[in-house]
């Protein structure tokens, strides 16, 4: 079993990036969800009720980024260490967190609604709520610092979608940071509560990943179909969820760092 593939996401809901390899901090891959966009409330905005954000483009750089979107000029930012401290909140429904504001105007133009970007400029503040231990940190993903897909799990959701008369879907509807190949379909099922020694490193494997509507959007067009969320509710539905890839957690203290590379072995731990 080895790693297919590695992306990142830089701002919360844009367009994938792809890479050969990755550092892996504490609270993620670098440059993995740092920075999001928020609305008036200081809420995240996803592509959950906005998949508009599968346009937005982002370049990383040393100590910033670039932003381009379509019908947009191009954007460079730098990361806003001295920018105004504002309480955000990942979700609606979760605790507060700081943010550093570092740009309203651009984003609130390619949104269409009155929107800020913010940057974490303190990956330790964000706990995560269940299965991890008390200094476990993570970015402004959903939840997890890492998210991992199989590729023979995604083939059985296809030949489950073809035998329904549906077209297939591509792995990055799920969004994942690390895709694995050489496993069977479903292996990660017997992984929960265990490790993985990927490349040079241990992580955690924390719980399921409960799925969402992002997973019918067409992450190139924007589009929303309905598939794979009926599928998964007809053969994958755990605990109440609806569940494919798992979410992992780094063995690293802080302060610690690992690299991860494209081709790396992936092992289950006893």
């Amino acid at each position: 079993m080895r790693i297919a593939e590695l992306h990142t996401y830089p701002v919360k809901g844009c367009h994938r990036l792809d890479h050969a390899e990755a550092v892996v901090e504490p609270w993620g891959l670098r440059d993995d969800r740092r920075w999001m966009i928020v609305n008036a409330d200081g809420v995240g905005i996803t592509q959950r009720d906005t998949p508009r954000l599968t346009q937005l483009r982002v370049h990383p750089r040393p100590g910033g980024l670039r932003l381009s979107a379509p019908d947009l000029p191009g954007l460079d930012l730098d990361e806003p260490a001295d920018g105004a401290k504002i309480m955000i909140r990942v979700f609606r429904n979760k605790p507060e967190i700081p943010g550093r504001v570092a740009e309203s105007e651009w984003v609130s133009a390619f949104l269409g609604v009155d929107a800020r970007l913010v940057w974490q400029s303190d990956p330790t503040s964000r706990t995560i709520p269940e299965f991890a231990a008390p200094d476990d940190r993570v970015s402004f993903a959903d939840g997890y610092p890492v998210l991992l897909a199989n590729t023979a799990s995604l083939d059985a959701v296809n030949d489950w979608l073809a035998e329904a008369g549906e077209e297939p879907v591509p792995m990055h509807r799920f969004r994942p940071n690390l895709v694995v190949d050489g496993a069977e379909a479903w292996a990660e099922d017997g992984w929960l509560g265990g490790r993985l020694r990927i490349g040079g490193m241990t992580f955690r494997v924390a719980k399921h990943c409960a799925r969402c509507r992002v997973t019918t959007i067409d992450q190139e067009t924007g589009e929303i179909g309905r598939q794979p969320l009926h599928i998964l509710g007809r053969h994958r539905r755990i605990g109440g969820g609806l569940m494919f890839a798992v979410n992992l957690i780094p063995d690293l203290a802080a302060g610690d760092v690992g690299v991860l590379r494209v081709g790396d072995t992936v092992t289950p731990q006893e």
